[in-house]
């Protein structure tokens, strides 16, 4: 068989909308690692899958340490189980390896040696200024040098491996407080082959260009792990070959409006070009900000990406916009009392009123 974007959308979102676990835990189990560079992504990913999830019940999950949070893939920052953390852990120290060492340069000593360091001295709760300034003088010590002075990606290195996890110093979870940093021991081994594997769960068919882009690993390195999983292809509708684990759950089409967050998987955990599955090229360029990286909130309209929507502040009180595509079918005031209930329940919010206008191309 050969999939369409309408094949491929069908079978994600058998994965993206499963029937809802018992807790929070298990619906990150199930749908993946949530992207959260914004921090309420998490909080509104799952209430647009799970209808009725709290603010509450998300940040007791991060609490308990049920779900944890971190910079792992691509640079990025993800919300996760332990065991999904460690994969996307062993999945940055090899996607990420030459960058850091061309960046440090090491002559004496190893990446190895160093993430070591860093996760001995993240024992306890640090500061991003006290890993900063740890990392420094490791250079230092071991290679006579520090060659991450005055660089931005130098700060990031000093936690961005993979094997640390972050909280918020101050505020809760679902704001943009700054973050403080501690090690977090793997309970299991993990390899890439566990993260390529949980991508084609979450997230599959996908293609090697789609393992490649998410995961952060070369091309060579994606090639190498399918070859040991020995998974069967099938054409899809730009010409490559998209992969799946046996025995999917069944594709599921939608009939509703959602709203989704920032950085949704729905979009981020495919290729650039190959994310058509969900959206017009043209609507996602509209959507991503380019010149500051940021992403409008996306709206999801009959299992298609066909807009964006607003509500914006701080306050507990505030408006939502809702803005759809010229040449998409409107949402209707009805379809949106479900996502804005979901909204409230997972920020926490009132709204205090819905406006549906339309953007022209």
């Amino acid at each position: 068989m050969t999939y369409t974007w309408e094949d491929l959308a069908g079978r994600a979102l058998g994965r993206q909308l499963p029937e809802r676990p018992a807790d929070v835990a298990g619906m990150i189990e199930a749908v993946g690692p949530v992207q959260s560079q914004t921090a309420r992504s998490p909080f509104l990913g799952l209430a647009a899958r799970f209808p009725g999830v709290t603010r509450e019940a998300v940040s007791a999950a991060y609490e308990t340490g049920a779900v944890v949070r971190g910079s792992t893939i691509r640079g990025t920052v993800h919300t996760a189980t332990p065991e999904q953390y460690a994969a996307l852990g062993a999945a940055t120290r090899i996607g990420q390896r030459t960058a850091w060492q061309r960046l440090l340069r090491l002559e004496r000593s190893t990446l190895e040696d160093l993430w070591a360091d860093v996760e001995g001295f993240a024992t306890a709760w640090r500061t991003v200024d006290e890993l900063q300034a740890h990392l420094r003088q490791w250079l230092l010590d071991h290679e006579g040098r520090d060659e991450t002075t005055g660089s931005q990606g130098g700060r990031y290195l000093a936690f961005g491996h993979g094997g640390l996890v972050r909280r918020p110093a101050n505020g809760d979870w679902a704001g943009q407080g700054a973050p403080v940093y501690r090690t977090l021991r793997p309970t299991v081994p993990a390899t890439p082959a566990d993260a390529v594997r949980m991508h084609l769960r979450c997230h599959g068919p996908a293609s090697r260009h789609d393992l490649a882009w998410w995961s952060g690993l070369g091309l060579r390195v994606v090639d190498e792990v399918l070859d040991g999983l020995g998974l069967v292809g099938e054409a899809g509708p730009d010409g490559r070959t998209y992969l799946d684990l046996p025995d999917p759950p069944a594709p599921r089409t939608l009939a509703d409006v959602r709203l989704l967050p920032e950085f949704d998987a729905l979009m981020c955990g495919y290729d650039p070009p190959a994310r058509d599955r969900f959206a017009e090229p043209a609507h996602l360029r509209r959507l991503w900000g380019g010149a500051n990286g940021l992403v409008l909130p996306p709206l999801l309209v009959d299992g298609r990406i066909t807009g964006y929507w607003r509500a914006t502040g701080s306050a507990k009180r505030r408006p939502l916009e809702v803005v759809w595509f010229a040449g998409t079918r409107r949402p209707r005031k009805a379809e949106l009392d479900a996502p804005v209930g979901a909204l409230e329940a997972g920020l926490g919010i009132t709204v205090t009123g819905v406006g549906v206008t339309r953007e022209r191309a």
